[in-house]
């Protein structure tokens, strides 16, 4: 027999409890302990129920709920808490049969009904308490664009990096107070909020419609940015061969990698980069390469990139388990590929490169051990030859993929 949910979360708007539905009113009149923001409290009447002002972390608040397990709980939070909130974030520490949520429209939706935008073509993001760094994916040209903001800043930081790649001219609409007694919409281009002196509420949701100009900077989500794209000391892997590994690799939403000898942290960037959610990990063993791969991922929109740094021996029994393992640097070091192949659960995919002769002969062997795919490729680009063009070939490169099957000796 399934259990009395203990932990309640309604979403509510801010026009506070007058965005409650029957159902969800009903439950908060019978709340006896109620968690809330301090800017939801000042506009709602909470009696005499045990109120707890929420004013501390994600990490604390998560301690401070896990204490009260199965004492009757209920949190406010705004919008639709599945939805970048607090309700996701708990779905994760406590059973479906432990929670009731009963969400209000998110910020989101709302935002769309102002706008008139189709929202399943919108992209949806948060920028709450995270790096504006995440919008660069997601800046190209015609793209809508609606966000969580941690606060005023948020907005600004977001202009800045518009007009830095050329989309000085998109269309940036802030809600301010979205919903509420005080609400406020208002629109600027990117190049008017980095030159003008602009006042906004932090409590708001931002809009933007990406216009670009000639010569505008933006990244296809496809994998194969150009190289230029990086910062590098040599240690990249090229292009088209980066396009290749990823096919390879095959990123799905979620999936973590290890991406092992990351170099400039190209393959692991750009894995994140492929799908929504997935998580890299970037081993390498030089300390100004990690510093390389930091600045990349910054610019190019992945700044949750966890770099570790050290051999890769040292790291692998710290990380969690991998959807899919690169060994692009290190591969004739001896136990690294064995040490890999344990760490990889039966069905996942395994990529390696190779350059070298040595490295190209271990991947035959590794290839006639336990199959997969062996393929040589070696790209040549024009380059000029006096008043004409001639063919320079790049190193040719081995690449080795396989998917670990559950046999013996596999």
């Amino acid at each position: 027999m399934a259990k009395a949910p203990w932990l309640t979360i309604l979403g509510v708007g801010d026009d506070g409890l007058a965005s409650l539905n029957s159902s969800a009113r009903t439950l908060f009149d019978q709340a006896e302990t109620v968690i809330a923001p301090a800017r939801v409290l000042e506009v709602i009447d909470t009696g005499d129920k045990n109120t707890i002002p929420w004013t501390f972390g994600v990490s604390e608040t998560i301690a401070f709920i896990k204490e009260r397990r199965g004492e009757a709980t209920t949190i406010l939070a705004t919008g639709d808490p599945m939805h970048f909130g607090i309700g996701a974030t708990l779905r994760k520490f406590f059973d479906e049969d432990e929670m009731l949520v009963i969400p209000s429209p998110s910020g989101f939706s709302l935002a769309a009904a102002k706008l008139g935008w189709r929202l399943q073509e919108t992209a949806m993001i948060s920028l709450h308490g995270r790096s504006v760094a995440g919008l660069v994916p997601h800046i190209q040209p015609g793209r809508q664009i609606i966000s969580l903001t941690s606060n005023a800043k948020t907005i600004y930081a977001a202009a800045q990096s518009l007009v830095e790649r050329k989309f000085a001219k998109s269309k940036l609409t802030i809600l301010e107070h979205i919903g509420g007694f005080s609400e406020k919409i208002s629109t600027f281009t990117a190049q008017q909020i980095v030159e003008q002196e602009q006042a906004f509420a932090d409590f708001n949701m931002l809009a933007i419609e990406c216009v670009a100009e000639d010569g505008a900077g933006f990244f296809s989500c496809v994998p194969g940015l150009d190289d230029d794209a990086f910062l590098h000391d040599g240690q990249l892997t090229k292009r088209e061969v980066r396009a290749l590994t990823l096919s390879l690799l095959a990123p799905y939403p979620h999936a973590i990698l290890w991406d092992i000898g990351a170099g400039c942290g190209s393959i692991g960037i750009e894995w994140m980069r492929a799908s929504q959610g997935a998580k890299a990990f970037a081993i390498e063993q030089d300390a100004s390469r990690c510093e390389l791969i930091a600045k990349n991922a910054n610019v190019l929109g992945t700044p949750t990139l966890k770099i570790h740094h050290g051999s890769a021996q040292e790291q692998l029994s710290e990380l969690p388990t991998p959807d899919a393992i690169f060994i692009g640097g290190g591969l004739t070091s001896k136990g690294l590929f064995d040490a890999c192949w344990d760490a990889l659960p039966v069905g996942k995919r395994l990529v390696a490169n190779a350059v070298t002769v040595q490295s190209e002969a271990y991947l035959t062997e590794l290839f006639e051990a336990h199959g997969g795919e062996l393929t040589r490729l070696q790209v040549s680009r024009a380059i000029p030859v006096g008043k004409f063009h001639g063919w320079k070939s790049n190193m040719p490169v081995t690449l080795w993929s396989v998917t670990k099957q559950n046999m013996k000796g596999a």
